[in-house]
């Protein structure tokens, strides 16, 4: 009698699942392109590096003050006859009301840092799937930014000689603005083309609205570009066809993450594999979606004829008289 061929556990979970595709014959494009799990430090030193090659590159960009102050004059006019030249009227009635213009020109030095890494952190932490696509739409969106600023200097409203503006952080002697004071060295302040106070703004309340579940945050993540359009506005920082710039770039960031991911940020899943556990998988001999299964021995069968062909044993039960 030949010998029985048994099949384990193990073999029958092996032949269910299907064949886990080698990660190294993949190609490097199709391995940048797949989403995986954030790692904590190098998304921090990613965001530190970029944010400072980004301070750089636009502090850099030549200040062409002549220039800047004719684009401000042309789009002035520009919007004078559109009809919707309301900058000025704005920022003066604001004005009138001191707290409130104090608080803007707070907003206006705060908040575009401290919303943005907040939703930044956020997706790290529960939308981890979703996480390199939104951000790379950020990149690509202050990237883009960064060529407009070269190709199309700008004054903001507040230095142009020939109107009422009221630069706010002066007149109120306000801490925080990079562009006026003390400060105002160290920034660029003929770069208010494309406005990344609201191209920043819109990314984030678009990533709240979308991915929010609580529905008061998700009405806050639409009233926070909209109060800072007000507020670019009031504190007579950029014109309102700045915000369009703005607007304009971030279209661009999330056709860069479309074209890259083959979907928008948002409808990718929320999450994904842990690759360090699909590797140790992997190195124990089992595919990934068998890894962490606890080993099962199968039961033996009474029923099955020893090796040498004779039936098996069976037990003897003693009954009790």
């Amino acid at each position: 009698m030949g010998d029985t061929t048994v099949t384990t556990l193990e073999g029958r979970e092996a032949a269910v699942l299907p064949p886990v595709a080698d990660e190294t014959g993949r190609g490097l494009l199709r391995r940048l392109r797949t989403p995986r799990r954030p790692r904590l430090w190098f998304e921090i030193l990613l965001i530190a590096v970029s944010y400072w090659t980004y301070s750089l590159i636009r502090n850099a960009v030549p200040e062409q003050k002549a220039e800047a102050l004719r684009n401000a004059d042309w789009l002035w006019k520009l919007e004078h006859h559109l009809g919707l030249a309301v900058e000025e009227s704005i920022n003066h009635t604001v004005n009138g009301v001191t707290w409130l213009i104090v608080g803007m020109n707070y907003y206006y030095a705060t908040l575009h840092f401290i919303i943005t890494l907040a939703v930044l952190v956020w997706l790290y932490r529960s939308h981890p799937g979703r996480y390199a696509a939104t951000r790379l739409v950020l990149f690509a969106t202050t990237g883009v930014a960064l060529i407009g600023y070269y190709l199309y200097p700008l004054a903001p409203p507040r230095l142009m000689t020939n109107t009422t503006f009221i630069d706010t952080v002066l007149v109120h002697d306000t801490w925080g603005s990079m562009a006026s004071g003390d400060l105002k060295n160290m920034s660029n302040q003929y770069a208010a083309m494309p406005s990344m106070h609201i191209g920043w703004s819109v990314w984030s309340g678009l990533t709240i609205f979308a991915l929010a579940r609580t529905p008061w945050v998700r009405i806050l993540g639409l009233l926070y570009p909209a109060a800072t359009l007000v507020v670019i506005v009031a504190t007579a920082n950029h014109f309102w066809l700045d915000a369009v710039g703005g607007l304009i770039c971030l279209a661009f960031g999330y056709t860069v993450a479309r074209l890259w991911y083959g979907a928008l940020p948002y409808s990718l899943p929320r999450t994904v594999a842990d690759p360090r556990t699909a590797k140790r998988g992997r190195a124990g001999g089992c595919p990934p979606a068998a890894a962490g299964v606890k080993e099962q021995h199968p039961m033996p069968d009474s029923n099955r004829p020893t090796k040498d062909g004779h039936p098996p044993a069976r037990s003897r039960t003693k009954t009790k008289p």
